[in-house]
């Protein structure tokens, strides 16, 4: 009786220990040190929870600034890392960011509340290859510019700070900026 309730016990901790921590082989099919890097610095708050705020949105765009954001790292493998982003009582989206053939990419996956794909959803794009361990630029890819046509100039910029230490996402189009959330790693929400 007693083994037959320490599998599932063990299987939980095994499965709770297995995330992103597992060292140098997180990210290692990235071919640029700067994106493999960057990576990795994501990799370290898997498990954790981050509350964060508008900080910019461009005049006659709607705003969000009254709603309650929170990401949640809650997937963490060697070739992806899956970030949900919930705007108050809205679970539908996540950010992507996946290691394919070498490259990062980044994509938005948006889901209805029954789990089923949204109609505009998984669009993002590769990182430019400009990027440091501490921000990529990802400019949108030939599937958002069929799926969204007006998107095809958009840049979606992943930044994270070490003074305070923060994680910034941006949305910029023609080089200028549209919109700016950002959420204070140094308090992880719920600890």
């Amino acid at each position: 009786m007693k083994i037959n309730l320490l599998i599932p016990l063990f299987l939980t901790i095994l499965i709770l220990s297995s995330g992103c921590d597992q060292g140098p082989s997180v990210g290692s099919e990235l071919t640029d040190p700067d994106e493999k890097a960057f990576f990795n610095n994501l990799a370290q708050y898997y498990g954790q929870s981050f509350r964060g705020e508008q900080t910019y949105m461009a005049e006659g765009r709607e705003s969000w600034g009254h709603m309650d954001f929170v990401m949640h790292v809650t997937l963490c493998e060697d070739d992806r890392i899956h970030i949900p982003f919930h705007l108050d009582e809205d679970h539908s989206r996540t950010w992507m960011f996946l290691v394919e053939e070498g490259r990062l990419r980044f994509r938005h996956d948006h889901r209805h509340e029954d789990g089923t794909p949204e109609a505009i959803t998984m669009y993002g794009g590769y990182a430019d290859g400009n990027g440091s361990a501490l921000r990529q630029d990802f400019p949108a890819d030939e599937y958002t510019c069929e799926l969204i046509p007006t998107s095809c100039h958009a840049v979606w910029r992943v930044e994270l700070t070490e003074d305070p230490r923060s994680f910034s996402y941006m949305l910029l189009s023609h080089g200028e900026e549209l919109f700016r959330a950002r959420f204070d790693l140094e308090h992880p929400y719920g600890e």
